[in-house]
């Protein structure tokens, strides 16, 4: 990646790859009853206008015939029924922590979604080459143990005129706003986000991984290096998130 940053996770303790993918998994296992509503309390409920304007970015694709969808650490399926909601057709969701999957299953029961969950890693998905219209992740790619290979696995599986979309946590660029965002971060984010879920090593950990992760022009470098071409990005909210979409040839 052309970024100073990690190439991927590090989360305390992990020396390897393997290491890595047990400690997020572990994590957001032992966060996932709770993670809806911490996302929306610590967001201000800012997440589900991310999200909307995600699924408003990634309309062409979504309403092609026949089009097919996947989103990657789809956590608890919020982004996979946002996209099945503009598609109007089933999307399929896949992760690899099964507390999260879980919780996205009760949600897809509830508003009797279509959409179909599948259990797996996203440095090694279980679909065919050239299989997909389109792939997302929103706020889950920079928990990958390697960038690099999550990347060119979400490329491998895109059709030719395919997109890959990333929606992911960011550093402001204004100076003051970025301090009040560190102070947020690092000081209140832990605090309410450890006594609701009572994991606070993993609200310790989601900001440093915001700060560890590469820059919007670092992700956007690196998915030209991968091979999407039209790479673009935009800021939203002050640059708290970036959207990054990419397109396979």
């Amino acid at each position: 990646m052309n970024d100073s940053r990690a190439q991927g996770t590090t989360p305390p303790g992990a020396r390897s790859e393997p290491e890595t993918a047990r400690w997020v998994r572990g994590m957001f296992g032992r966060v996932a009853r709770r993670y809806d509503l911490l996302n929306h309390l610590l967001s201000l409920n800012i997440d589900r206008h991310w999200r909307a304007r995600t699924v408003r970015r990634l309309r062409p694709i979504l309403k092609r015939p026949s089009a097919l969808v996947l989103d990657i650490c789809c956590g608890t399926g919020d982004l996979l029924l946002a996209l099945e909601a503009e598609h109007g057709g089933a999307v399929l969701g896949s992760d690899f922590c099964h507390p999260m999957l879980i919780q996205a299953q009760r949600k897809i029961a509830r508003r009797r979604s279509r959409s179909v969950l599948v259990e797996a890693d996203a440095l090694s998905l279980p679909f065919p080459d050239g299989s997909l219209d389109l792939v997302t992740a929103a706020f889950g790619f920079r928990n990958l143990a390697n960038y690099e290979k999550g990347l060119a696995e979400m490329r491998r599986v895109l059709k030719p005129g395919g997109a890959a979309a990333i929606l992911e946590f960011s550093q402001p660029k204004n100076p003051f706003f970025a301090a009040l965002y560190r102070f947020y971060s690092n000081r209140a984010l832990p605090a309410i986000g450890g006594l609701i879920s009572g994991d606070r090593n993993a609200y310790r950990y989601l900001p440093e991984s915001v700060r560890r992760f590469p820059s919007p022009e670092g992700l956007a470098a690196a998915m030209r290096a991968a091979g999407f071409a039209r790479v673009q990005y935009e800021r939203m909210t002050g640059g708290i998130v970036a959207l990054h979409v990419g397109y396979q040839l």
